[in-house]
C-alpha cells in the first residue's frame, strides 16, 4: 500500500504509527515534495469514492487565493477542482492510503486506517517502507 503524507501532520504520524504497529507493508509518498498528477488524483478519488471537493482543505491559504469556497460542486466542475488540487497539493486532505486490493481511505481515524489492513489470518509480510 501507499500512504500520502505531510510529515508535519499529526493525523499522518498517527496513521504511520498504526501501520507500523500492525507491521503493514507500505510506501510513503511525501505528496508536497512529489505532488500527484491530476490523473493520479482522479484515480485516487475513484478509489475513495469521493469527489475532489470532499478532500479539499478549504482552510488553506491557497483555497482562499483561489476562492474555492465559491466554486460549484457539480460533476461538470470536477476537472477544475482536480486541477486545483494538482496545482496546489497543500489543498489535499491527508493522509490518503491506497491499498494493494484497489481500495483507498482517507486515514484520519484509526478505524479508517485499519479498514485497509489485511484481515486477521492473512499473513502480512514484514514491515517495509521508504
Amino acid at each position: 500500500m501507499e500512504i500520502w503524507i505531510n510529515p508535519a501532520c499529526s493525523k499522518c504520524r498517527s496513521a504511520l504509527s498504526l501501520l507500523d504497529a500492525e507491521q503493514a507493508r507500505y510506501t510513503v509518498r511525501y505528496y508536497l515534495e512529489e505532488p500527484p498528477t491530476a490523473e493520479e488524483i482522479d484515480t485516487v478519488l475513484r478509489r475513495l469514492e469521493l469527489e475532489p471537493w470532499d478532500i479539499t482543505r478549504l482552510g488553506e491559504p491557497a483555497a482562499a487565493e483561489l476562492d474555492l469556497a465559491t466554486w460549484p460542486r457539480e460533476p461538470a466542475d470536477r476537472a477544475r477542482w482536480i486541477e486545483a488540487l494538482a496545482g496546489h497539493p497543500t489543498l489535499i486532505q491527508r493522509p490518503i492510503i491506497t491499498a494493494d486490493d484497489g481500495t483507498a481511505v482517507l486515514g484520519r481515524s484509526a478505524e479508517s486506517v485499519r479498514a485497509v489492513l489485511p484481515l486477521p489470518g492473512d499473513s502480512p509480510a514484514p514491515a517495509a517502507h521508504d
